[in-house]
């Protein structure tokens, strides 16, 4: 079996979760009603985001951008990892609830990437828009709301195959259902909570160099994926 990677990035890529700090800095009072209300699963991953954006004026966004340009830390062992994967021709796709305007920048440097799911900003309008191009198949539990925004399981659907090892990394609850689909997941934060309490194994890191040592050991253990 091929090993294949599917990592998130706000608070897993990075060491904080972007868009709470984003929403924090400029729209603190109303963001924190939103955060909460979805941490309770009161509305829905897409929706909530949806809201927080749409708090903020497209006259904002180069003060948006800047900030968040100034302010994300990638995670420590980041770069070492995309190389240990480059070099063993392990497939690397990032899959987020984030959007396309902070990722793809911040992420640059350390790629190429075999692909990069996240959602997309739309700065047309008055208030900064979303757009949601990664959207429930079928097999999502949330197909006919269309709840997860970026639906990580139908990505995981359309790209892995019966042959791939599939390896999640992330920490927040929008991590889970793609969790539930993989070999080994790799977990910190929350979503180590939400393992335990639904009994899904699971390896915890700190940085990237716990997921590093993770990986190489799948790699070198006949009893678990063969060297490529």
């Amino acid at each position: 079996m091929q090993p294949i990677i599917f990592c998130d990035f706000d608070g897993t890529i990075t060491e904080t979760d972007n868009i709470f700090s984003l929403m924090t800095e400029f729209v603190p009072e109303e963001s924190e009603k939103i955060a909460q209300a979805m941490m309770e699963q009161t509305i829905s991953f897409k929706d909530g985001i949806s809201a927080m954006f749409r708090l903020l004026s497209t006259q904002q966004k180069d003060d948006v951008i800047q900030y968040l340009m100034n302010s994300a830390v990638i995670r420590e062992g980041f770069g070492e990892f995309v190389r240990y994967a480059q070099d063993n021709n392990i497939p690397f796709y990032i899959v987020s609830g984030g959007v396309d305007f902070f990722i793809k920048p911040l992420v640059e440097k350390y790629g190429p990437f075999s692909g990069i799911y996240c959602n997309k900003a739309d700065f047309s309008g008055e208030q900064i828009e979303l757009i949601y191009p990664n959207s429930c198949d079928e097999a999502c539990a949330k197909f006919s709301t269309q709840g997860c925004g970026c639906c990580k399981p139908s990505v995981m659907r359309k790209v892995a195959t019966e042959g791939h090892y599939k390896i999640v990394i992330g920490d927040s609850l929008s991590d889970f259902e793609a969790a539930k689909l993989a070999d080994i997941v790799l977990a910190r934060d929350h979503l180590i909570q939400r393992c335990e309490e639904l009994h899904v194994p699971y390896k915890p890191f700190t940085t990237f160099h716990d997921c590093l040592h993770i990986v190489q050991e799948l790699l070198d253990s006949t009893n678990a994926v063969p060297t490529i």
